[in-house]
């Protein structure tokens, strides 16, 4: 979670917990709780704030693009205001002892939506812009400066473009003629050195992205920009920290072998498998009942098995049954192993919902007891693939070093894809979560997976 998402969230609970005292105001008249209501109105606060940042979270308030418009952001807040009535009223169902009585959760709601749409619109501060976000020089003018600096501009990432700065002998990336001309006027010219010219344009950070660095990069320079607080970051680096994702072009053996990443930690060992016991048996629990009407439905639409067993590739390159909903026809591989399409026509009436819901995964939750797959991983793909992806691809087995998962951070980040490229894309994606792999990380997955269940995006 990145500064400016952490900034959303912390004013969002500013904002919840101004609209439930004022809620209170109006209803009862009054600000305060007397003594002997103190401990459940506290409870109730606490309920009430962390259900409206979960429902925002969910309903993407903190991921809205910068050019969104004002009656885009009202619709969203108010989408985040229903999940959080939809949450609340489960809660006060099952525990009607923290309910918000008398009609304060309506004004509740009510005044934070309204809060929360002026902070984010009308104040200009909200979604579309990007408080204490740090100024970068990209230090370079070639395909990977343009590539980095298209990213600054295009989405809200934490950084924003100070511009370009050319090197003696640099190359020009290739571009349309109004495409150069932009990138012309964002090249600053170099007053004195390299220190110099990044206060002058007030950056706090610098990051070098020269293909070709013997006889170029100005070392001396860059190490007094180290030593005076401007951040210096190699193109890799910057590239993932805005991304989420590995630059594998860039990648060479060193990068994985003395990076600070791609390792276990104790904790990793221990917490890991068991939150795949604790998730398994909790989803196969919840969900057991549903199995005979999906089982029913099924075979009402078409002839075959009710399960779908397909060999996968495992934690390393071992081979193992990977169980689902059968969602195509019977005979849908009669010519072989092919790639699954989006629309692909050999998928059934029932198969269309079972997969757009992701109920076709359900019997998965077995093999991750079982120990085949863990809840969190990369995808697990099918032996006649990984060859040929193994073959296109040079580090396409590193993801191979953890068990595949049921759901992971290539799953939520990138939409579904049916092609060599699309591997790629994901391929990035995954090393990232291997790099990267933490409990705040599978956390963030678990609530990004929640979103793709019930809104249909990635795969």
């Amino acid at each position: 979670m990145d500064l400016r998402v952490a900034f959303y969230i912390c004013t969002d609970a500013v904002l919840a917990l101004a609209s439930l005292i004022l809620a209170a105001g109006v209803r009862f008249g009054e600000f305060r709780l007397h003594e002997e209501e103190m401990a459940a109105g506290v409870k109730a606060a606490v309920l009430f704030v962390v259900v409206a940042l979960f429902s925002s979270y969910l309903m993407e308030v903190y991921t809205l693009p910068r050019d969104s418009r004002k009656r885009d952001i009202f619709v969203t807040c108010v989408q985040g205001g229903c999940a959080a009535f939809f949450f609340l009223s489960v809660v006060y169902y099952l525990a009607p002892e923290l309910m918000l009585g008398r009609g304060v959760l309506f004004f509740a709601l009510g005044f934070f939506v309204l809060l929360q749409f002026s902070w984010y619109a009308l104040s200009g501060i909200g979604a579309r812009r990007v408080p204490f976000s740090k100024r970068v020089l990209i230090l370079g003018t070639g395909d990977l400066a343009c590539q980095l600096g298209e990213l600054l501009t295009s989405q809200a990432a934490p950084f924003t473009l100070a511009g370009y700065l050319e090197c003696e002998g640099g190359e020009r990336p290739l571009q349309t003629v109004h495409q150069q001309e932009l990138f012309s006027s964002r090249i600053v010219p170099m007053h004195g050195d390299l220190l110099q010219t990044a206060r002058e344009h007030k950056a706090s950070a610098i990051v070098v992205a020269l293909s070709e660095r013997r006889g170029v990069l100005p070392l001396q320079e860059m190490m007094r920009c180290k030593l005076n607080g401007v951040e210096v970051l190699d193109a890799p680096a910057f590239y993932e920290m805005v991304q989420g994702k590995l630059l594998l072009e860039e990648m060479t053996p060193s990068f994985i072998i003395f990076s600070s990443g791609f390792h276990r930690t104790a904790f990793a060992k221990v917490y890991k498998p068991a939150m795949d016991i604790v998730l398994s048996l909790a989803g196969l629990c919840l969900t057991a009942p549903l199995f005979p009407f999906i089982a029913l439905a099924i075979k009402l639409d078409s002839p075959g098995p009710l399960l779908f067993k397909q060999v996968r590739v495992g934690r390393g390159e071992e081979p193992f049954i990977l169980y689902k909903f059968r969602s195509m026809r019977a005979d849908a591989e009669r010519e072989g192993a092919v790639w699954a399409a989006k629309n692909d026509a050999r998928i059934t009436r029932v198969g269309t919902f079972l997969r757009n819901s992701r109920i076709d995964e359900l019997p998965q939750l077995y093999n991750v007891l079982k120990g085949d797959m863990s809840f969190i991983g990369p995808r697990p793909e099918r032996p006649e693939f990984v060859e040929n992806l193994k073959l296109s691809i040079y580090y396409y087995s590193k993801r191979h070093t953890i068990k595949p998962g049921l759901t992971g951070w290539a799953q939520v980040r990138y939409p579904y894809g049916a092609t060599v490229q699309d591997a790629i894309e994901k391929l990035r994606y995954d090393l990232y979560y291997i790099k990267h792999l933490s409990f705040l990380l599978d956390m963030e997955i678990l609530f990004e997976t929640v979103k793709v269940v019930l809104f249909g995006r990635g795969r």
